[in-house]
């Protein structure tokens, strides 16, 4: 049975107050999830500040975008050793606001994403539609499309070391989500996209559910065969409502 994982990825929040309190919620509140896998993706500027605080914790931490370059001149960029070095295990690359506000295409994802893999971080691979793509009936053709460029540059064995998200953009902050069907309709899809290649593989990734993921829907999101936890945004700020939704992951795999 494939491991729940519950991923906080706070976005352009925080301060080194807010964060301390935060994380000690969390940490304190996850000592007797143990049943579930939880991370913490903090901005780059409280990445140090934050794995500090999360020292002897079992809350892995994430970053919320990598460069696709290992060094040079590439003014505000961060590697994936400097990463690796400031202790994450995990790092979020093409997530819908990096491609929607910031223009990344699937193969800037891609190469990202082998990227963080060359250094031994875990990549979280975000994959979603938006609401016209959905209306016009194209969420397959578009998930498809952005986990074909990571297919065809790294293989399917490299999702191995890796961790899906789906996240519908239409449910990224407007407070509507996915129904479970919906949900676990395109998590079954790339599942099924994954098997036609690779059934091992397909078998053990963990695709998780990213859009407005509350403490008072978790469960039966994280209930749906193809589900396997969730990447939380708003939600993650609030250390008991984080934690709400980690505890929906334990139950699952009680």
């Amino acid at each position: 049975m494939r491991r729940i994982l519950v991923a906080g990825n706070w976005k352009l929040n925080g301060s080194k107050a807010s964060i301390q309190k935060l994380v000690a919620g969390i940490v304190a509140g996850a000592e007797n999830l143990t049943d579930v896998s939880i991370a913490v993706c903090a901005p780059y500027v409280y990445l140090p500040f934050t794995a500090e605080l999360l020292t002897k914790s079992v809350v892995g931490l994430g970053a919320q975008d990598v460069s696709e370059q290992d060094s040079g001149a590439y003014t505000g960029e961060v590697s994936a050793s400097m990463l690796l070095e400031t202790g994450c295990k995990y790092v979020i690359v093409g997530h819908s606001e990096r491609r929607a506000l910031f223009g990344e295409k699937d193969m800037d994802t891609a190469r990202k994403f082998a990227a963080a893999r060359k250094q031994g971080l875990i990549p979280i691979l975000c994959l979603g539609e938006s609401l016209a793509e959905r209306e016009a009936g194209m969420t397959e053709a578009v998930v498809a499309r952005q986990l074909d460029a990571v297919l065809e540059l790294e293989g399917v064995p490299a999702l191995n070391d890796a961790v899906i998200a789906y996240e519908p953009v239409w449910a990224i902050g407007t407070g509507k989500t996915a129904t479970p069907e919906q949900a676990q309709a395109v998590h079954a899809f790339i599942r099924q996209r994954l098997a036609a290649l690779d059934v091992g593989v397909a078998a053990k990734v963990q695709i998780l559910y990213g859009g407005s993921v509350k403490g008072s829907n978790a469960a039966e999101l994280f209930a749906m065969q193809d589900i396997d936890g969730g990447l939380i945004g708003g939600a993650s700020l609030d250390a008991q409502e984080f934690l709400t939704i980690c505890q929906a992951g334990q139950n699952q795999r009680d």
